[in-house]
């Protein structure tokens, strides 16, 4: 059985796209998913299968929210060996403290390199952020909620799907599996 671990795009947000966990766990359980476990509200559900097409995990998960509840949801899958090499790649080399200004943004295909100098103007001065393949580290010193870079602002960007997760859920969610 293959381990995967689902992130789900604007779930539980500001009281949109309202989806219970246990309901959502239901869910992938009705898709043939096995040890179907989630994660805080945020839409992070750690499944198995044994199948290993990721896109067709994808496409069966969109679907299935969307007939069940009405609206589109970005579904991004990594694996517990792409979340180690996240998890092991950090590129700012934080201490414990500064890692809790630490965010992942995963994007749903990999992230050209010369876009990266557009979200430059969206960051507060101390901010730092760095590309890695599909995803992309972000650090922001004095709050997410200081800087201009959000999810939304990347997505633009880079003209592709993308959620965030901070250092601590990257972390946890790697553990969980």
């Amino acid at each position: 059985m293959n381990t995967f671990i689902s992130i789900l795009r604007g779930i539980n947000v500001s009281g949109q796209k309202i989806i219970k966990m246990a309901d959502l766990k239901m869910l992938y359980e009705k898709l043939g998913y096995k040890n179907v476990r989630t994660y805080i509200q945020s839409g992070n559900v750690i499944f198995k299968h044994s199948e290993n097409n990721v896109a067709g995990h994808i496409n069966k998960i969109h679907d299935e929210i969307k007939n069940q509840y009405g609206f589109d949801v970005s579904v991004i899958i990594r694996t517990p060996e792409e979340f180690q090499k996240i998890i092991a790649g950090e590129p700012f080399k934080l201490n414990s403290d500064q890692l809790k200004r630490l965010y992942v943004t995963f994007l749903s295909e990999n992230g050209k390199l010369e876009k990266l100098s557009q979200l430059e103007k969206y960051m507060a001065a101390k901010d730092k952020c760095h590309l890695s393949d599909n995803h992309l580290y972000f650090y922001c010193p004095e709050g997410y909620g200081k800087t201009k870079l959000s999810n939304n602002m990347i997505e633009k960007v880079f003209g592709i799907s993308a959620t965030t997760r901070n250092w601590n859920s990257v972390c946890k969610l790697y553990e969980l599996t």
